[in-house]
């Protein structure tokens, strides 16, 4: 296995280009419709990942579901998407779900039902470490999913003794706080989070002093993504300020996940597969990784859902019409040492 994902996973029902959220008691009509899609980081991870080219049977997705219908929804689009798929049915909650509204030209707006996600059970993703030894581990929207985060540590270690390199990619947490990334920094190869998040992490406002303070708590390569301003990222050589392609944004849901999914492909890309190392990326490495995960991002907001748009074609397209000007124009690269 190359890649397995685990995490969150939910269905996300979407309206989207809203002229505005309605006044209590108001009806507004919605002129693209409500949308039922698969979301949440483990699934968009391992989808985008297949539709980035991929081959059935290197990627796997992981994770908790209701005994409903929701949780048959997704079994049957992660199998569509051919995904080799480990769900764990939990009986104590049904199926996460959200609710977001896209009122055009601003950002979503999120009501998540956190749902069977706090029950993803660390022995099981440890089972199937065990049983598909991958090269890349990704857990996305570790925060909420609390049993595995009172764990995380030790499913890292578990991962990093396979020989995974790990990639970690949470939300703000659920009743309770951030110690338990703080706590396992050391075993974590790749982390990425946005601006927000980096602030109540480490209390810097400036993504860029985030992320070198991130990367000095022990991560090799540290990501923020900052939506239409780009990224910021920090290896232990240098900060890149990386800006964002152009493209007409329809709706940003899931871009910061296609923007993880885009990393580990350009990890794919410039690394010997049959021994991944985030060590052996050189900084011109880095850049075409970064750049292949803005392009994901990129593609990604261009339609409704959070996978939809996000396809081979859509991300070589961006790459090659504005790949050498963001190259030339939108990078900064600072030494660190």
């Amino acid at each position: 296995m190359l890649v397995m994902c685990t995490g969150i996973l939910l269905v996300d029902l979407i309206a989207a280009d809203l002229p505005k959220i309605s006044s209590p008691g108001e009806i507004t009509y919605v002129p693209r419709g409500i949308e039922v899609h698969i979301g949440g980081h483990c699934a968009n991870v391992s989808i985008d990942l297949r539709k980035l080219g991929v081959r059935e049977g290197d990627v796997s997705s992981t994770g908790a579901v209701g005994e409903d219908i929701f949780g048959n929804l997704i079994e049957r689009l992660l199998k569509e998407n051919e995904v080799k798929t480990h769900l764990q049915r939990v009986s104590e909650a049904g199926t996460s779900k959200d609710l977001i509204l896209v009122v055009s030209g601003e950002d979503r707006r999120f009501h998540v039902d956190i749902g069977a996600n706090l029950y993803l059970n660390p022995e099981y993703i440890i089972d199937v470490l065990e049983e598909e030894k991958p090269k890349i581990f990704y857990a996305g929207g570790v925060g909420i999913t609390k049993r595995l985060d009172e764990h995380l540590l030790r499913v890292l270690q578990k991962a990093r003794d396979i020989g995974c390199i790990t990639f970690i990619d949470p939300v703000r947490p659920y009743l309770h706080g951030w110690r338990f990334i703080k706590e396992s920094m050391k075993w974590i190869n790749i982390f990425h989070c946005n601006a927000d998040e980096s602030l109540e992490l480490t209390g810097r406002r400036d993504p860029r002093e985030a992320a070198v303070t991130l990367r000095e708590k022990g991560a090799d390569i540290v990501v923020v993504s900052l939506g239409e301003e780009g990224l910021v990222a920090a290896s232990k050589e240098a900060i890149f300020e990386m800006s964002a392609f152009k493209v007409p944004v329809v709706d940003p849901t899931g871009a910061g996940d296609a923007l993880s999914a885009g990393i580990i492909y350009g990890i794919l890309k410039v690394t010997d597969r049959k021994k991944l190392e985030v060590s052996s990326i050189s900084e011109e490495d880095l850049i075409t990784v970064l750049m292949e995960g803005e392009a994901a991002g990129a593609s990604c907001v261009t339609g409704i859902g959070t996978t939809t748009a996000v396809t081979m074609e859509n991300v070589s397209r961006i790459l090659k019409e504005q790949g050498e000007h963001l190259r030339s124009k939108g990078l900064k690269i600072r030494s660190l040492r």
